[in-house]
């Protein structure tokens, strides 16, 4: 076993293998942008050191930064977790070119599996199925568009090199594959540097199951049996689970052996996903469930593999890099119960899930399931990484009790200011089709509406809000007069007491408890703020400021948060309609379409393409018709 590794990366998941490495008395060392001089990862690690600038191009993504780091310091192997360089080919060979360990696949496995075209084509060749589609080599517009005539409407642009929804557009007709395919292809040049893509049949009631995969250096290859991501938001997973839903012996047998089939044919050695789509339409069965690519690192979802089989793959990357054979044969894997994760994401969902940064001056997570996370109370959320905060994943003898914990979980989630997708998350775990195992990629997106309306404090919110403003005045009177206690008195009844509050430009009435009954963090505005079933509801005892130029109201397109200004899609004059797209706003690795507010004319237009604009600036003003 190793001495010491640094990890190449940050957040979640450098936290997460400090953890084991702690459990195998392995030293630490972490790196860090300018930015993260003071992030959790940083604090936990026995060493750290500083690589750069906040945009990962400057820090997370300077390979021969890293390795130089690496040597100076004696460490003896580099882990680089997931994202940034842990899928990179040349920064694998790098590594081993400099003397040391890459905790991963081989440099040649990256490769054969990184593109998904030609992944696609090698295990094809090797008798794995495979969806089909367009996987050659031409990009030439007019050719892809006669391709994608062949294959059908509806269908899927990917990016070849990409992962994590970026680069992919769904396209329903054949009038919009043009411009479909250009947002494809910015989307994968600014996300992976390669605007290369692909096109395939689009499945109308698909599952995304996917096959943990294990190789050593003495040619074993296992499966840790597969998982179901299939609760998705714009080709980005929300909830995963593992045993897969409804999974039968027979399509699990056809499964997990066509996924060990695929590391056998690229010599695999590590830890490593194979991804297939399944057409759920008739439930699940081995011959409608096809290959679609294979992700050479370890997943975000690890953690419920490891729940439902009580092992830590991260250690087993370790021996696996350290020469030692896997720690277990096939027969000797055995599933538990049942598990359920879900991403708690810096985002609003009620703004269509744009990111929300700022500092965590509240930030609690449930103590009742595993709660992975690379933040805490104190830390800054900023626009130059990806906004996934934690990870919560319950464990439960039945799918039915997993699910159940994990949205009490989920509702117990405490953070403020920072808005997240908590409350989001509780409504799709309580979603009944879920909750039956009726699950497939669109559930969201069908739903979405409903999911993401904003909720309403109950009574007991609103009860406490009241408790505290209350007990702030009493507070104050008490040192002036001794007849505050009287309030609310009545002769032979129980004291009651009401209190107008403002939530939001709305009053409420709110009848106090004598004590409160929730949590509560008061504000430095003296506003107060109640969490309940993963929400931040805000109260005032005076009705807002109104913002006189509000964003939108009056026609000033303003910047959600700071970001880049990738497309310009208008000009100044141009008339327009409500709803029309305007510009696109890139930040946190996704692009954000800001689109118009009502019909009317472009009156002036202030964003320059390429420019990076902080949060609020005015992009367009527009003139109502």
């Amino acid at each position: 076993m190793f001495a010491k590794i640094l990890i190449a990366n940050r957040g979640e998941i450098a936290c997460r293998v400090i953890r084991t490495c702690r459990a195998l008395a392995v030293r630490t060392v972490a790196v860090h942008s300018s930015v993260d001089a003071h992030a959790l990862h940083v604090e936990m690690a026995d060493e750290a050191y500083a690589i750069g600038g906040p945009r990962p191009a400057e820090s997370y993504l300077r390979g021969d930064r890293i390795i130089e780091v690496a040597k100076a310091c004696g460490a003896e192997a580099i882990h680089p977790g997931y994202g940034f360089l842990s899928e990179n080919e040349a920064f694998a060979r790098a590594v081993e070119a400099a003397g040391l360990v890459f905790i991963g696949p081989t440099p040649e496995a990256i490769e054969k599996m990184g593109l998904k075209d030609r992944a696609k084509a090698i295990l094809e060749k090797a008798g794995v199925p495979v969806v089909p589609g367009y996987h050659g080599e031409s990009q030439d517009e007019a050719f892809l568009a006669k391709q994608a005539g062949k294959i059908g409407y509806p269908l899927l642009v990917k990016a070849v090199a990409g992962g994590g929804g970026r680069g992919m557009r769904l396209v329903s007709s054949a009038g919009e594959f043009s411009s479909q395919l250009a947002a494809a292809q910015r989307e994968a040049k600014g996300a992976f540097g390669d605007d290369r893509v692909l096109l395939e049949t689009y499945v109308t009631r698909p599952r995304h199951i996917e096959v943990q995969v294990f190789g050593d250096r003495h040619g074993n290859v296992v499966h840790l049996y597969e998982r179901d991501c299939s609760l998705q938001r714009r080709h980005q997973k929300v909830i995963e689970e593992a045993p897969a839903p409804g999974m039968s012996a027979a399509a699990r047998k056809a499964v997990t052996e066509a996924a060990v089939k695929a590391a056998r044919a690229v010599g695999y050695v590590g830890a490593g996903t194979v991804e297939f789509i399944a057409d759920a339409s008739a439930g699940l069965k081995g011959e409608r469930i096809w290959f679609m690519e294979m992700n050479t690192r370890l997943q975000v979802e690890h953690p419920v593999t490891e729940m439902v089989t009580g092992l830590d793959l991260v250690e087993w990357q370790f021996r696996v890099a350290a020469g030692e054979p896997l720690p277990l044969r096939q027969s000797e894997i055995t599933l538990n119960g049942h598990a359920v994760e879900a991403r708690l994401y810096a985002e609003n969902p009620a703004t269509g899930f744009l990111p929300s940064i700022g500092k965590l001056e509240s930030f609690s997570l449930p103590a009742n399931v595993r709660a992975d996370s690379g933040v805490d109370e104190g830390d800054a959320i900023t626009p130059f990484y990806d906004p996934m905060i934690a990870k919560l994943i319950a464990h439960a003898p039945t799918r039915d009790q997993a699910i159940a914990d994990l949205a009490e979980a989920c509702a117990d989630v405490e953070v403020w200011p920072v808005k997240t997708n908590a409350a989001f998350l509780v409504r799709c775990l309580e979603t009944p089709d879920f909750i039956a195992g009726a699950v497939d990629t669109g559930l969201i997106g069908r739903g979405l509406e409903e999911l993401t309306a904003p909720a309403e404090p109950s009574a007991e919110a609103l009860a406490t809000a009241g408790w505290a403003f209350r007990e702030r005045v009493e507070g104050r009177e008490r040192e002036t007069t001794p007849w505050v206690d009287l309030k609310g008195f009545r002769l032979n009844a129980p004291p009651v007491a009401t209190t107008r509050l403002f939530h939001g430009a709305r009053a409420v009435e709110a009848d106090m408890p004598p004590e409160p009954s929730r949590f509560i963090h008061v504000e430095s505005d003296e506003a107060v703020v109640v969490f309940e079933g993963g929400d931040a509801f805000v109260f005032r005892d005076h009705p807002p400021v109104a913002d006189s130029d509000a964003a939108g109201g009056d026609g000033a397109i303003r910047a959600p948060m700071p970001g880049k200004v990738t497309q310009l899609s208008v000009k100044a004059g141009d008339a327009v309609t409500k709803g029309q797209p305007l510009l696109v706003l890139e930040a946190m690795k996704m692009e954000h379409a800001l689109t118009a507010p009502f019909d009317g004319t472009v009156e002036e237009l202030a964003a320059e393409l390429g420019a990076q604009v902080a949060e609020g600036t005015v992009l367009a003003r527009l003139a109502a018709d």
